[in-house]
């Protein structure tokens, strides 16, 4: 299937898209002084199509973020029921991760540095129309800067109804950072405050402080860590939630910017792969169920011809950057 390199000619700074699969940017190799930092981790046969969607490189998870309980929910006095075989379920039953990421995007414009993809629930999976309030259109643009990876994402609602929505991303970081390194030496830091209590990977829709075994906020190393927690409260500066990776053998770090639209952090470690999953939402975990019950979930809800703008940028340099 066709892919889309870009190419930072100045730093010799590289990503490849996959815009069939998703438009999941799956490779991002950033050049920092004298150093090629594998950035994504991505199995080598994802490209062809043959692996899981939500498994690899940076999936976008829209209109909604993780799981939806049972696969239903109410909007507005209707119910609404994601079939097993459309999109993605867990092993429970749930709808997890959108619309979008299992489905062919268009490309409207690209170059050396940038690729923009557009998806439209009505065009490019009209199926699925009826499985959502309204119909919605999404628009990303990658851009290579230097050794940084920017997204600007915008989200528009085509329809004459309110759109109700959330954003995430399933970036899959590889870690440790350099071949000669190791996992021991790699640690994370997230500027969390509390957690959202889970059952079964769902929210029962109670915070609390985040307990000691997954404070990040000063950083942990990544061999004493086994996570698939969804963090919130985040501390930002001026509007801009940051979390980082850094690798002390190697003298190599990962930094993710975002704003601070993105209110939760999924903190996952996949067992017995060389990454880890540092995935910035708008929302949390079955916003659109919690939001029924009263619970602010972070869902947000776009007028009819309004549209609303997201970014985030991952960035890879050494520690003395």
């Amino acid at each position: 299937m066709p892919l889309i390199t870009l190419t930072d000619r100045a730093t010799g700074s590289t990503a490849r898209i996959a815009p069939e699969l998703g438009f999941n940017c799956f490779e991002f190799n950033a050049r920092a002084r004298d150093w090629t930092i594998r950035v994504l981790e991505a199995d080598p046969a994802f490209a062809d199509g043959s692996l899981r969607p939500s498994g690899h490189g940076i999936p976008i998870l829209f209109p909604f973020p993780n799981r939806i309980r049972d696969s239903r929910f109410v909007w507005d006095s209707r119910e609404y029921i994601i079939p097993a075989n459309i999109g993605l379920h867990d092993k429970n039953g749930h709808a997890i991760h959108g619309f979008c990421l299992d489905r062919p995007w268009r490309v409207t414009e690209q170059g050396d540095r940038f690729a923009v993809g557009q998806f439209q629930l009505s065009i490019d999976a009209p199926e699925r129309r009826p499985l959502w309030p309204a119909d919605f259109r999404i628009e990303v643009c990658y851009e290579l800067r230097g050794s940084s990876l920017r997204c600007d994402i915008h989200i528009e609602n085509p329809d004459s109804v309110p759109l109700p929505w959330g954003f995430g991303t399933h970036p899959y970081f590889r870690v440790p950072l350099d071949a000669s390194s190791q996992l021991t030496s790699c640690l994370i830091e997230v500027p969390a405050n509390q957690e959202w209590a889970l059952r079964d990977c769902l929210p029962t829709g109670e915070r609390h402080e985040v307990p000691r075994e997954k404070d990040l906020r000063e950083g942990e190393y990544l061999d004493v860590l086994k996570l698939d927690d969804v963090l919130t409260d985040l501390d930002d500066s001026n509007n801009v939630v940051s979390c980082s990776i850094y690798d002390e053998a190697a003298g190599l770090q990962i930094r993710q910017r975002c704003g601070s639209e993105f209110r939760e952090y999924v903190v996952f470690t996949p067992p017995a792969r060389p990454c880890v999953c540092l995935e910035p939402y708008t929302c949390v975990t079955d916003a659109i169920n919690l939001h029924a019950r009263g619970v602010d979930a972070g869902l947000r809800v776009l007028p009819p011809g309004t549209q609303s703008h997201l970014w985030f940028e991952i960035t890879a340099g050494t520690l003395l950057c």
